[in-house]
C-alpha cells in the first residue's frame, strides 16, 4: 500500500499522500517471507480485503436519486479525473477510482517512520514486490505505537502519522474511499492523480523519489485537469497553482534545513553535543518557519510538532528536489504527460533516480543532498 498523507499540501496534519505495506496485494508471497509476521500480513489482508469487497461501482450509485448535489458532484468529478489520467497522462488507471468502498467506518492506516539520531537516514522496511520502503502501516494505532515502542528501545527517533488514502501499486483496482469526498475539488483532485500515478510508475526501494514524483504529478496533475476543463483563469485553477507553488516554497526551506542538519551530524563534536545542538536547530527552523507567508504555511504543523529526525525524513519523503521536476516540465513546454515520460524513462536509468533527473533538467553536478 501507498499512502498520501492529509492535504491541503504534504504538510497538513494529518496527512496521507505516498508505506509499500505487506497488504493483500503480496499476501499469497509474504507467508513464506521473514520480513512481515503472519499476525502483519493477515490484519493488513483482512482490513484491504474488506474495502475491495464492500465496492460498488460509482456509475450504480450516482443513479440513486437519494444521491445529495454536492456528492454527486464530487463522484462526478472523480470520474472526470481517472478519464483525464487515462487519456490526457496515459496513466494506468484499470478500473481503479471507478468504484467507491461502502463502510460504516472508513479505514485509517498509521503510518511509521524512523531514523537515528544523530543522521538523516531512514530506517527502512523490507517488502515482497517493492523492496526497502522508508515507512511502515498499520490498520491498527496500537500495533503501530507498539513498532515506535521497540523502534525507540533501539535508540531511533521516531514518528506517527495517519493516511486518509493509499495505492496497491495497481495490484487491485483502488476504490474511492468515502472520507476522501469531504475535501474541496481542488484536494480530491490532487489525491486521485497522485494515487493512479503510483499505479503507474514505482521504482523499487525509491521511497523519496517515488512520493515527491507523485506529489509533482498530483499537484501538477490538479493544474492541468482544471486549466483544460475551466481555463487558466478560472479560481480553481489559480487555486491550485497557487497551492503547487506554496509546495514548492515549503520543499525549498526544508532543503536548506535538510543542509544545516547534515552539517551538524558531520562535524565533530560528540554525539551529546550533537543531540543538544540539534533541539537549538529545531527550534530556529520553526521560528524560521513560522516568518513565511501565511498562506504556504497554512494548514501545517511543522511549527507546533516535536520535531526529530524522523519528522523531518517524513516531510522529506514527500518534498524532495520538486524544484527538479518543475525544471524538467517547464522544459518540455508545460506538458505534463511528456515530462513525466521523460523523467520516468531517466529514472530507470541510474541507481539514484535524483541523479539522472538533474542530468535530465540540465544539471552536471553529483547526485541529490544525502538524506
Amino acid at each position: 500500500m501507498n499512502p498520501t498523507l492529509e492535504p491541503r499540501n504534504l504538510w497538513t496534519k494529518p496527512r496521507l499522500l505516498p508505506s509499500a505495506f505487506c497488504l493483500l496485494s503480496s499476501v499469497l508471497l509474504a507467508f513464506c517471507l521473514a520480513s512481515c509476521s503472519p499476525t502483519y500480513v493477515l490484519r493488513a489482508g483482512y482490513e484491504e480485503a474488506k474495502i475491495l469487497w464492500n465496492r460498488r461501482p460509482i456509475a450504480e450509485v450516482l443513479a440513486r436519486k437519494d444521491v445529495d448535489p454536492a456528492t454527486r458532484e464530487k463522484l462526478e468529478l472523480v470520474l472526470r479525473v481517472r478519464r483525464f489520467a487515462e487519456q490526457d497522462l496515459v496513466f494506468n488507471v484499470g478500473a481503479s477510482y471507478s468504484t467507491i468502498t461502502e463502510l460504516d467506518k472508513p479505514p485509517v492506516v498509521y503510518v511509521v517512520t524512523a531514523a537515528p539520531r544523530t543522521k538523516l537516514e531512514p530506517y527502512t522496511w523490507w517488502f515482497p514486490i517493492v523492496g526497502q520502503v522508508a515507512y511502515k502501516g498499520y490498520f491498527a494505532q496500537a500495533e503501530a505505537q507498539q513498532e515506535v515502542r521497540r523502534l525507540e528501545a533501539q535508540g531511533y527517533d521516531t514518528y506517527v502519522r495517519s493516511a486518509m488514502a493509499f495505492s496497491t501499486l495497481g495490484w487491485f483496482s483502488d476504490p474511492l474511499l468515502p472520507h476522501l469526498l469531504r475535501y474541496d475539488p481542488e484536494t480530491l483532485t490532487n489525491i486521485i492523480v497522485h494515487e493512479l500515478f503510483h499505479s503507474t510508475f514505482y521504482l523499487k526501494g525509491q521511497s523519496a523519489f517515488n512520493e515527491s514524483l507523485a506529489n509533482f504529478a498530483g499537484h501538477r496533475g490538479a493544474v492541468a485537469f482544471f486549466t483544460k476543463a475551466y481555463g487558466q483563469a478560472a479560481a480553481v485553477t489559480r487555486q491550485a497553482q497557487t497551492t503547487w507553488d506554496n509546495e514548492m516554497t515549503v520543499a525549498a526551506f526544508l532543503a536548506t534545513g535538510v543542509e544545516r542538519l547534515n552539517a551538524l551530524y558531520a562535524s565533530a563534536a560528540s554525539e551529546a553535543e550533537k543531540l543538544q545542538q540539534r533541539e537549538t536547530l529545531f527550534a530556529q527552523l520553526q521560528q524560521e518557519f513560522r516568518s513565511l507567508p501565511g498562506p504556504v504555511r497554512q494548514n501545517s504543523d511543522f511549527a507546533t510538532v516535536r520535531l526529530n529526525n524522523a519528522v523531518v525524513l517524513q516531510y522529506l519523503i514527500y518534498l524532495q528536489d520538486l524544484a527538479l521536476f518543475e525544471r524538467v516540465y517547464q522544459q518540455d513546454g508545460q506538458d505534463l504527460r511528456v515530462a513525466l515520460t521523460r523523467i520516468i524513462n531517466a529514472a530507470k536509468t541510474e541507481d539514484d533516480p535524483f541523479v539522472a533527473i538533474r542530468r535530465l533538467g540540465g544539471d552536471h553536478g553529483v547526485g541529490s543532498p544525502p538524506n
